[in-house]
């Protein structure tokens, strides 16, 4: 009974603070939502730019051959290609490539090579990918993606109704395990707030606030060869985001970020373990290891995410003691 009396108060001051930590979240969202654009399906597109996809996999067996199939069945557009850049896989990536390419000519699958001295993975990997790449523009998308049959299309459609260069969509997240469903929306969420409002990203006066989800990044090449290709972004652990700060920072082009959700989705993690492995990598090169940043980002997943899932878990548990005494 004495350490219930002590729990009690704790909890209820936990739960007075969790509700107050979303209420602020909730207020702050509604302001730097405005702006915010949904892409429109679109079942046929005429005069369609010619379109590279590339597809940057490592280890990557799970999910490849979703992600590929997917791509190949836009029935949208005539004149694309798929690019897929096995790096260096250790799994069954690369044979699963073969024989889908095998079964559609086009898709050509490049089986990268070791990593030049300044560069680091991703970039190494799409930058083999835009070589072997003939489209006037280009869309880099991760291996974990699923494409609605006319996602290609109403994304060159959306681009060129707004006169994008760049277009980056917000992918519809599949959730599983409890840890995805108690945790990915509140981290994506806080990277998509850090980033400043959607207006001001989404407005090509202004140079300083930049976003791009690197799950879908759709760029003219002309565009992309003019900031440098990633030759520019060689050592970027971010490349999306340090891609988006270029671009705005240049001030030639115009950068959208729009909800893409119903055309894309995307299977990012299976569990606890590679959720935190991710958060962290991406929190700490997003912060630029800034600790104050980082431990701000901490508290609101935190307050925002766990405690209210153990607060839930703890009021069950509780619960069944009494279901019992009454029965």
């Amino acid at each position: 009974m004495a350490n219930d009396s002590l729990t009690e108060p704790v909890l209820d001051g936990l739960t007075h603070l969790c509700a107050l930590a979303a209420l602020g979240y909730a207020l702050r969202a509604a302001g730097l939502m405005r702006g915010w654009l949904t892409v429109p399906v679109v079942e046929r597109l005429d005069n369609a730019p010619s379109l590279s996809v590339i597809v940057p996999a490592r280890n990557e067996e799970r999910t490849i051959e979703r992600c590929v199939r997917s791509l190949l069945a836009q029935d949208s557009l005539a004149d694309y290609d798929v690019i897929v850049v096995d790096d260096r896989s250790t799994d069954c990536t690369g044979a699963i490539l073969d024989a889908l390419a095998r079964e559609d000519t086009r898709l050509r699958v490049v089986h990268g090579t070791d990593l030049p001295e300044g560069w680091v993975g991703k970039p190494w990997a799409l930058a083999q990918g835009v070589r072997a790449a003939r489209g006037a523009w280009l869309l880099f998308t991760d291996a974990d993606t699923r494409h609605e049959p006319h996602a290609c299309a109403s994304a060159l459609a959306f681009a060129r109704e707004h006169g994008a260069d760049a277009l980056s969509l917000w992918t519809r997240q599949e959730l599983g395990s409890w840890a995805e469903r108690a945790m990915l929306p509140t981290i994506l969420a806080m990277v998509l707030f850090a980033s400043g409002p959607i207006a001001r990203i989404n407005d090509p006066a202004d140079r300083e606030h930049a976003l791009a989800n690197g799950q879908y990044v759709l760029v003219s090449r002309a565009a992309h060869e003019a900031l440098g290709g990633f030759d520019a972004l060689r050592g970027a652990l971010v490349e999306d985001l340090e891609f988006a700060r270029r671009l705005k920072a240049d001030g030639r082009f115009r950068l959208l970020i729009a909800d893409g959700q119903n055309i894309v989705s995307v299977r990012m993690y299976t569990n606890a373990r590679e959720l935190w492995d991710g958060f962290t990598k991406n929190m700490y090169a997003g912060a630029d290891g800034n600790l104050p940043t980082l431990a701000t980002a901490g508290a609101v997943l935190a307050l925002l995410s766990v405690v209210p899932a153990a607060l839930a878990l703890d009021g069950l548990a509780r619960c069944r003691p009494h279901r019992t005494a009454e029965a």
